[in-house]
């Protein structure tokens, strides 16, 4: 037997048919599910420092389980002293059992760290059925050694999905276990 991720077969299992009954879905392909999560982190203090992206594509690969790439200026601005083409970023895309699985890290391990957590803003819809969301300090993530950090960096967390609207992404969402504030 393979090993599935447990958010995944929850999906299957009780996911499915709670958004089924909830939404009225006549078949199971119709309901919303998780195409991919995004991580981004916007380093603008790598300008001056070329080794803060080198830490922070280790940090992300450390976070993900996935190599992360540097994301580049497309222009120059002289107020920022940037450079067309100088990394100033870094991104990791999920997608599959690993998209799974860092999901259940940061609902079950990493979220729970933060301090003073009161759920998670449910402003962070976009109108087409997409979340995102911001962490301040990468140092909620068990992954991350304390003593090793040099700079302490946030970064945006997006989950793209299959849902129509906000209301059914955040359903979704919520049937994986993420903590939305109670308004």
């Amino acid at each position: 037997m393979s090993y599935v991720p447990r958010l995944k077969s929850k999906y299957t299992e009780s996911v499915t048919p709670n958004m089924q009954e909830k939404f009225g879905y006549k078949s199971s392909m119709q309901v919303p599910r998780i195409t991919k999560i995004c991580l981004n982190q916007g380093l603008g203090d790598a300008v001056a420092d070329k080794k803060i992206v080198e830490q922070a594509i280790v940090e992300m690969t450390n976070i993900a389980g996935q190599k992360a790439v540097p994301t580049k200026s497309k222009k120059d601005i002289s107020n920022f002293k940037l450079r067309k083409g100088v990394p100033i970023g870094v991104r990791v895309t999920l997608r599959g059992d690993r998209m799974y699985e860092f999901l259940d890290r940061l609902v079950a391990v990493s979220l729970p760290r933060v301090r003073d957590f009161q759920g998670l803003n449910t402003k962070g819809f976009d109108g087409r059925g997409n979340y995102s969301m911001g962490v301040i300090e990468q140092l909620i993530f068990p992954e991350i050694v304390i003593d090793k950090v040099s700079k302490i960096n946030g970064m945006d967390i997006t989950f793209v999905t299959t849902a129509a609207n906000d209301e059914e992404c955040l359903e979704l969402l919520k049937e994986f276990g993420m903590p939305f504030k109670k308004n």
